[in-house]
């Protein structure tokens, strides 16, 4: 599971509009319960200079995020992303076009409120455009004309570190943008979490043309995947090279030479690290098999790691903690007259785990131009699954041309082909909205991972609205562009 979503917990528009009379501002006018958050610049409307604007509060739970970090469902500082998430919501009215948006920490605490009149803005709470809670004002807040200060940390939003733009081209974009570096001194404490401020820019704030009207879904919305949310996303992905073991060779780049190997330490049912190693590092060291290659026959074998070869007379190369019971090394394997080696996992003379044995392949060139397809299916695939479960999908995946033999159908399982670069996403079948769109890119974070049984991946189906029907689709890489696969496979969450 790479993806993780956090529902806002308040969120508010706040405007100095004028009221329907033209002549009173709704400045007091609270709309912390409506079901849209709304940005907007309208100049000239109550006279020739007059100008409003309207902008937008939103909160989180930093507690869960940070809870989440210390029971390590999320990654670390610096390997996950987090971006704050607001779904265009479609309107009757106008809507501008060429904006730009900013993002940015709110300088105190505030309230949510209890009011929903966006139209002529008569239920009075706070927060408001003066205050941020009832009797507290906005720090340097005082100029309704937008000449002086601000509710964000500043009085130019531009000039401060959390500070996040988006351009808008045809107005009706989601908005989507990176916060990682906010959300993560949230997270230490380098700077007070009060949530968001979401506006137009200021130089379309002050200027003598109107931008009317950008709406976005707001927490109270009934549309369960457009409410806004921050998401968490980081490539989980594994690829144990133990099903897809490769011989050394001058025909790949040096990268694809690196074969991974994972141990997975699981007790009872569950990952646990090994005591005596705990986030620490081990040796693993190669051997070759007895004769009838059911075990080690006690011969090591030297290997070359990063391209470099290992030390004279060191056969080892070191093991790294990758995640609670997960430990992983990586090294070129380049003993072209042994074609089944065992791993084992050792700590100075401490043996912890002893691999199956694995075939080496080869790489090898064709004398043609391949154009590969492939079949696949997902083989524990469930007709329904609870929204409280994290399921994992199994993966089978064969050549589409693939013609065994009589003898082959007859004295082999059907060993399944890995396809290195695999991504899914996830569908709702009634309108067809990406709920889960592939996770290509810089991320990677719906990539499959895949170890000797093939390619899996995990989905908390928590992110999943209830009785409705999704469908998973897949797409490969191959010959390095995306090729969707033609299979879809379909299952409702309860």
């Amino acid at each position: 599971m790479a993806i993780k979503r956090y529902y806002a917990t308040k969120d508010n528009t706040i405007t100095n509009a004028y009221k329907a009379n033209l002549t009173i501002r709704g400045v007091s006018g609270n709309m912390g319960q409506s079901d849209i958050l709304e940005a907007f610049h309208i100049y000239a409307q109550a006279n020739s200079a007059s100008s409003e604007n309207a902008r937008i509060l939103l909160e989180f739970d930093l507690d869960e995020i940070t809870t989440d970090r210390t029971a390590n469902d999320l990654p670390a500082s610096g390997s996950v992303n987090f971006f704050l998430t607001l779904y265009n919501a479609p309107h009757t009215q106008t809507t501008p076009k060429n904006f730009t948006m900013v993002a940015t920490a709110v300088s105190q605490s505030w309230d949510e409120g209890l009011g929903l009149d966006m139209e002529e803005y008569a239920d009075l709470d706070a927060s408001n455009w003066l205050s941020a809670s009832a009797g507290t004002s906005w720090v340097d807040y005082a100029d309704t004309e937008l000449s002086g200060g601000s509710y964000i940390t500043g009085s130019d939003a531009s000039e401060f570190e959390y500070t996040f733009t988006q351009d808008f081209d045809s107005g009706f974009e989601n908005l989507e943008i990176d916060v990682s570096h906010l959300v993560e001194d949230w997270i230490d404490g380098t700077i007070d979490h009060n949530g968001f401020g979401v506006q137009l820019s200021s130089s379309i704030e002050t200027a003598t043309d109107s931008y009317y009207t950008k709406m976005f879904f707001a927490r109270g919305s009934q549309h369960f995947f457009k409410r806004p949310i921050i998401e968490a996303r980081w490539d989980n992905s594994k690829k144990d090279n133990r099903g897809s073991f490769y011989l050394s060779s001058s025909l790949v780049p040096a990268s694809d030479n690196l074969m991974k190997l994972y141990l997975y330490n699981v007790v009872r049912g569950q990952l646990t690290n090994i005591p005596d190693v705990g986030t620490g590092n081990m040796l693993v060291s190669i051997y070759s098999g007895n004769l009838a290659n059911t075990a080690p026959d006690g011969s090591e074998i030297g290997l070359s790691i990063g391209g470099g070869t290992v030390a004279s007379g060191d056969t080892n190369t070191t093991a790294s903690y990758i995640e609670t019971g997960i430990y992983s090394c990586s090294f070129a394997y380049t003993s072209s007259a042994i074609t089944t080696i065992f791993d084992v996992w050792h700590s100075a003379s401490v043996e912890y785990h002893t691999g199956s044995a694995i075939t080496v392949k080869t790489f090898n060139s064709q004398d043609y131009n391949l154009d590969q397809k492939y079949v696949s299916k997902i083989t524990n695939l469930k007709p329904r699954y609870s929204n409280d479960e994290t399921a994992r999908f199994r993966l089978f995946t064969r050549k589409k041309d693939w013609c065994p033999t009589v003898y082959t159908k007859a004295t082999q399982t059907i060993a399944t082909d890995i396809v290195e670069d695999t991504y899914y996403k996830v569908v709702r079948v009634p309108d067809n909205l990406e709920v889960i769109p592939y996770g290509t890119g810089s991320l990677n974070h719906t990539r499959l991972s895949y170890d000797t049984s093939g390619s899996y991946f995990d989905l908390d189906m928590s992110l999943l609205d209830t009785d409705t029907v999704y469908e998973i689709d897949l797409t490969y890489i191959i010959n390095g562009e995306y090729t969707e696969q033609t299979e879809k496979f379909r299952f409702r969450v309860e």
